[in-house]
């Protein structure tokens, strides 16, 4: 059970890139972050997290800190309570490995969690049978190309149109609206909005 990965369903909120790098080592699943506090001032990634909830519960594990306590009330504040799964990690005094000094409260965050600890907290929302929302989706650069989402002069207008149509805001970069699409979409799902025939590989 060692080097298995947990397959789990739902999205996963954390707050960094580190605590996003510790989970893949964990679980499969689509994990974003809220950047710390980069949440409270992004309506392009709240909006996000409201439209993945529109489609599935999200699970939200934060540090056991004071920061990581606000983030989370933040998340809970402009999502639904029925849409959030909370986990917790515990209090444990020390300090990540790649940090030269302890957090301000000198615990440990998601990043610096035992991975026996984190599988068991997530092992009860493993093995549903279901796909990760995106977890397969090839929908790359190349489809916004053809689609004429970038590379076309109107290319800005047409994502902003396209990202209307999924309920995100205007002026999304490509990759951002990319990688948002991914999540929110299944690969016929995209060709569908795009009026796109799949083709045979």
């Amino acid at each position: 059970m060692s080097g298995e990965l947990l397959q789990i369903p739902y999205p996963v909120i954390v707050e960094g890139r580190y605590d996003k790098l510790r989970l893949e080592s964990v679980i499969r699943a689509q994990i974003l972050t809220t950047d710390g506090f980069g949440l409270f001032n992004r309506q392009e990634k709240a909006t996000l997290f409201r439209a993945l909830a529109a489609k599935s519960p999200l699970i939200v594990l934060t540090d056991s800190d004071g920061a990581g306590k606000l983030i989370r009330s933040h998340l809970s504040s402009m999502l639904p309570p029925d849409r959030l799964i909370h986990l917790y990690i515990p209090r444990v005094e020390g300090k990540e490995k790649r940090k030269s000094a302890p957090s301000a409260e000198g615990t440990l965050g998601v990043e610096g969690m035992e991975r026996e600890l984190l599988l068991r907290l997530f092992a009860p929302y493993a093995g549903s049978g279901q796909a990760s929302p995106a977890g397969e989706n090839p929908l790359s650069k190349l489809d916004f190309y053809t689609d004429g989402l970038t590379g076309a002069p109107d290319s800005a207008a047409r994502r902003d149109a396209f990202a209307a149509r999924l309920g995100l805001p205007p002026g999304m970069t490509p990759n951002a609206l990319l990688a948002a699409v991914r999540l929110l979409c299944s690969y016929p799902e995209y060709l569908a909005l795009v009026g796109r025939e799949e083709k045979a590989p």
